[in-house]
């Protein structure tokens, strides 16, 4: 006479299935973990960080310079779109180091250029062209960490080289090749 089936109870079900579901669990767990980034590339966002902050800076102190012959209303507006950019640029980095660090926000470095002490004499407003230079300088760089980079961070990198070119040559009329 052939045996009974065995009796398939909640508990049998629930320890058969265990093994399986922690396996499933434990694998599901780690492919979304990413290793953290070499140190290089996290200094290279630092940087990017930090020049940042000092050009939405340098572009600010230039936007409050008084209107006149070399600085017109149309040219503080565009001063002011570059500063409120690069902070933007700046926010974008400092939430992906943050991620990346598991929560280390970094802190802006910088400086004003101009920025002076109580009995220092006040120094002249950084001009267009200081600015410009500024913006050139950041997006050669950006673009050359871009290349060095993968996925997400070469992709912001590179967004931000783009921005900073395209602010310095159209913006402000690439004020470096003038006379």
């Amino acid at each position: 006479m052939p045996s009974a089936p065995p009796t398939l109870t909640r508990r049998r079900l629930l320890t058969g299935a265990l093994p399986a579901t922690l396996a499933v669990g434990l694998l599901a767990g780690t492919a979304g973990c990413t290793p953290p980034p070499p140190p290089a590339e996290l200094a290279d966002l630092r940087t990017q960080f930090d020049r940042a902050n000092a050009d939405s800076l340098l572009a600010g102190e230039a936007a409050t310079a008084p209107i006149g012959r070399t600085l017109t209303a149309d040219m503080v507006a565009t001063l002011t779109a570059i500063a409120a950019e690069r902070t933007a640029h700046a926010r974008a980095l400092a939430d992906e180091i943050t991620r990346l660090t598991e929560g280390d926000v970094p802190t802006a470095s910088a400086a004003p250029a101009n920025s002076t002490g109580a009995d220092a004499a006040p120094v002249a407003k950084p001009g267009v062209t200081a600015v410009a230079t500024a913006l050139r300088e950041s997006g050669e760089d950006a673009a050359r960490v871009a290349t060095q980079m993968n996925g997400y961070r070469a992709g912001l990198l590179g967004s931000i080289a783009a921005s900073c070119t395209a602010a310095y040559q159209v913006a402000l009329g690439n004020p470096e090749r003038k006379p």
